[in-house]
């Protein structure tokens, strides 16, 4: 069953059990591989848990070979897994991560035994700490999870081996500031009542990590008392142990942190103490952080030392790795020295190779055909999108023109008879009021002015229906549709502004067409990514030139940081395509705002 280890001290290996299997080498070699494989990794096995890690790469190195030759794909793949926590170790993190991803393809297509699974579980732990190392907590958190989904698959009761996963999973939270998700991990974990009895060692390690957490998200409810517990847990058990020096440290940023500069230093330099008996990377923070907590001479006394110890163990690691590949390369002469001895199976290792060569050129021939259709089919699509679309820009022009001319007779109604006959009547009044009296004439005189007024009135009606005032909106109105047909299934609110002073009849539909992919490209990443709630549209004119500003009020990230995913890479492709250039800015939770600019020829 696959468990969450806590380092130990670098103590020697078992010489007995070490002689014993010696022994078992020199009675199997020369008769039985299968044996001999085992019995080199138990070795490596032997020798990882003690931390001597030219030895354990060695032994795992044979066994290697030998589970290669016998195609046992398992036993294999195990054996990758002893070598990647000895490289992870030694600090080769891409070397380590090599080497589990090759492991994991030989287990994948096995039958999920438990011993399978298991070995998978080990592996997805193993390159959650590469990552979490290589600060890519984004990917460690990946690979927790999958670890956690296999505990799921697994029969029996695995909830020490989940906690194990899950405090993995709530470090590299942690560790990429994601405090609130760290915590929820934790306090999964330590809702068990019975954990303190059962496993008091890894109590004691996930309340000082919980208690961290809860320092770094300045909380400061139920501190330093959560360090003095989980400290209190650890020394019943050893005393001084590997786990006190996190918490002592964790109690020095505290203290540090308070300007209680007598604790600070009491709990930094226990830390420090307590780490020259245990692995170097431990003393190499605890100097780390007494050169921040000390001042004057002592500030720089350990600074130098931190830096000294730095240089010495990433020279003890290039040693390591140099050691490896000379053991990579000895096992490759001797496989040179087998192959002249078999001279009489040259020709067939010739024509297998002859082989292979002209299947992988077969298969890249068929492979470069199928890209090229997939190519072709992309293309067709894309003509067909284009096509579509400016089927739709002409149907709304054609309900803009016919909106036109319907306006335009209902003007010339006005105009021709309403008009006519009110100016008749006007007439008629006119003439009339020479024969009346003074009273009359003043009355008729207020008609006469008041159908004079309606016809001003009728004039200018029939002046602006006949006014084509809606030529060129329809392509904002393809986009406010979009908008809104969008943002609705989004669950957004949005404001659509627009410059009058565009002349979208003098833009090219292909320009349209990707105006419109990049707002709804836009409009999907901020409902996938941003947790936003409102959405600005605008559009600008300035100096012939079309501004697009799409603004959100979602959680922002870090420009710096962030990948180009297939959606960011297809909105730059359009940008290409129209002369544009797209400028991004974004602040964490304030919202990000996203400017495309292009001319209009």
């Amino acid at each position: 069953m696959f468990c969450f280890t806590i380092v130990q001290a670098q103590s020697e290996p078992n010489q007995a059990v070490i002689d014993s299997i010696h022994r078992n080498v020199l009675s199997f070699k020369d008769r039985d591989s299968t044996a001999l494989a085992a019995a080199n990794y138990a070795l490596g096995e032997v020798y990882r848990y003690s931390f001597f890690a030219d030895s354990a790469y060695y032994y795992y190195h044979n066994a290697q070979k030998y589970y290669e030759s016998k195609k046992d794909n398992y036993k294999l793949a195990r054996t990758l897994y002893g070598i990647a926590v000895v490289q992870k170790n030694e600090k080769d993190l891409t070397g380590s991560e090599l080497t589990s991803v090759r492991a994991m393809a030989l287990l994948e297509p096995l039958n999920e035994t438990e011993e399978v699974i298991e070995a998978k579980l080990r592996i997805y732990n193993n390159l959650g700490l590469v990552f979490g190392e290589l600060e890519q907590y984004e990917e460690s958190v990946s690979y927790y999870k999958k670890s956690i989904e296999l505990i799921e698959k697994l029969g029996g009761d695995n909830r020490i081996t989940m906690y194990f996963a899950k405090n993995n999973l709530a470090l590299s939270y942690k560790k990429s500031s994601a405090y609130e998700l760290a915590l929820e991990n934790y306090g999964q974990i330590l809702n068990n009542p019975d954990l303190i009895d059962i496993r008091p060692d890894f109590y004691a390690l996930v309340l000082d990590n919980y208690a961290h957490t809860k320092f770094l998200n300045k909380n400061f409810d139920e501190l330093p008392n959560l360090f003095f517990e989980a400290l209190k847990v650890s020394d019943s058990i050893n005393p001084g142990g590997y786990n006190s020096i996190s918490i002592n440290q964790h109690l020095a940023e505290y203290y540090h942190y308070k300007n209680d500069v007598t604790a600070a230093k009491h709990y930094a330099y226990q830390a420090k103490n307590i780490a020259q008996n245990y692995h170097k990377d431990e003393l190499l923070s605890s100097l780390l952080l007494l050169s921040k907590i000390e001042k004057g001479e002592k500030a720089v006394e350990h600074l130098s030392a931190y830096i000294k110890l730095n240089d010495s163990l990433q020279k003890n690691e290039r040693a390591i790795r140099n050691k490896f590949a000379r053991i990579r390369f000895e096992t490759s002469q001797i496989e040179k020295e087998n192959i002249q001895i078999a001279k009489e199976r040259m020709w067939l290792l010739i024509i297998s190779v002859v082989i292979i060569i002209a299947s992988i050129l077969l298969y890249l021939v068929i492979a470069q055909r199928n890209k090229n259709k997939e190519l072709q089919f992309i293309q067709q699509q894309q003509e067909t999108n284009e096509e579509i679309y400016n089927l739709m820009l002409s149907q709304n022009e054609s309900i803009e023109e016919a909106r036109a001319l319907e306006k335009k007779r209902i003007s010339e109604e006005l105009h021709d008879g309403v008009l006519g006959r009110l100016f008749g009547t006007r007439l008629s009044l006119d003439s009339l009021n020479m024969n009346n009296s003074l009273e009359a004439v003043k009355t008729r005189g207020q008609y006469i002015a008041e159908l004079k007024t309606i016809e001003e009135d009728i004039r200018k009606v029939s002046h602006e229906l006949n006014t084509d005032f809606v030529s060129g909106s329809g392509f904002i109105d393809i986009i406010k549709t979009l908008v809104e047909t969008q943002t609705m299934a989004y669950n957004l609110t949005y404001k659509l502004e627009h410059d009058d002073d565009i002349n979208w009849d003098a833009v090219s539909n292909k320009k349209k067409i990707h105006f419109y992919r990049i707002i709804q490209e836009t409009l999907h990443n901020i409902y996938k990514h941003a947790e936003a709630n409102h959405v600005n549209i605008s559009f600008k004119l300035k100096n012939n030139v079309i501004c697009l500003s799409i603004t959100d009020d979602g959680s922002g990230f870090d420009v710096n940081k962030a990948k180009s995913g297939i959606g960011l890479k297809n909105i730059n492709s359009r940008i290409n395509e129209i002369n544009g250039t797209l400028k991004i800015t974004s602040e964490k939770e304030v919202g990000t705002t996203v400017i495309i600019e292009a001319p209009i020829p």
